[in-house]
């Protein structure tokens, strides 16, 4: 008996020690181009703050980008391994024979803002208004909300109202300013728009869910090349388990969002903007990539490419095979 107590002991020293030297999986690299002051570098920053980079034994440089358009470039040029894009790209990527493919990141997505006061109380009163749109007229949040308004008015938004594209920061001071009666922005100025007053009318969730979308689609991704999913495995695998349990440690973990707060623009110093941007960045975080998400994502696609045409999907109406990564589940 003692000696089979010493032979457990020994083997467990071994192994901490196993753990703790250099015998240790070897780091690897993985190089991730991210749009400077986006919401996804607060992940980032989170899994460097929480060590879960160094536990995976994964090195991730980072590399800004000014937009998504020049991460899409970058990844193109294989300048870097991993971009934050959507499905809608890849898909049209895929269709002109590029080999993109995608692992769901954030199922966080926009919707329609307006003043409380104002005239817009339901979406049958955008006719004849103006309404201020970030990421112009080919946005996502955009073409939902037109198959929306037309599943429900039977009507062509485009032609019932004044549209104003401009960037996120523009788009609110419009609806604040009362320039616009509604704003479609992303969901970070969203959440600003109403810490100033704003309300939303509807999400692209709800708008999504009432045209018979199953379930909330994922519509951003990490984003990168099937021969990077092959010749760098190992790295990919890695990054994607850092991310996902990193993404569980933001939903769980007040403290970690203390920890990152100084990279959240604006809400530094402002209590309220920030437990706001908090609580609904964990309203999208994704916890699990199968079937069900691709389901989503291929019921919403159809919408895109009837409502958004090829100027957005390309010349092939259907979500191409192979633009959700099979190499990787949660």
């Amino acid at each position: 008996m003692r000696l089979g107590r010493r032979l457990v002991l020994t083997g467990l020293l071994g192994t901490a020690w196993f753990a703790t030297s250099g015998f240790g999986p070897e780091d690897k690299t993985i190089t991730l181009a991210l749009q400077e002051g986006g919401t996804a570098s607060w992940e980032i920053a989170a899994m460097t703050a929480a060590g879960l980079d160094a536990y995976h034994h994964i090195k991730i440089e980072v590399r800004g980008v000014a937009d998504s358009r020049a991460g899409q470039v970058a990844l193109q040029a294989g300048e870097v391994d991993v971009i934050l894009s959507d499905f809608i790209w890849v898909s049209s990527q895929r269709n002109q024979g590029a080999n993109f493919t995608i692992v769901p990141h954030s199922l966080t997505v926009g919707g329609l803002m307006v003043d409380p006061a104002g005239p817009v109380k339901s979406v049958a009163d955008l006719e004849g208004e103006t309404l201020a749109v970030a990421g112009g007229p080919v946005d996502k949040s955009y073409i939902f909300l037109q198959a929306y308004f037309n599943s429900k008015t039977g009507k062509v938004l485009p032609d019932l109202i004044q549209a104003k594209f401009g960037a996120p920061p523009l788009v609110n001071e419009l609806l604040i300013g009362g320039q616009a009666q509604a704003a479609l922005n992303f969901w970070h100025f969203n959440t600003r728009a109403r810490v100033a007053g704003m309300v939303e009318l509807i999400s692209v969730k709800d708008m999504l869910a009432e045209m018979g979308v199953s379930k909330q689609p994922p519509l951003l991704g990490w984003v990168f090349k099937e021969k990077t999913g092959r010749t760098k495995k190992e790295e990919v695998q890695r990054f994607l388990d850092a991310s996902f349990a990193t993404k569980e440690k933001l939903l769980t973990d007040d403290a970690i969002w203390d920890t990152i707060r100084p990279g959240m623009r604006g809400a530094e110093t402002d209590d309220a903007l920030f437990l706001a941007l908090r609580d609904a960045y964990r309203a999208g975080i994704v916890t699990s990539y199968g079937p069900a998400d691709i389901q989503a994502a291929t019921e919403s696609y159809a919408l895109i490419a009837k409502f958004g045409g090829s100027d957005v999907i390309g010349d092939k109406p259907d979500m191409a095979a192979g633009t959700f990564w099979s190499g990787y589940s949660k």
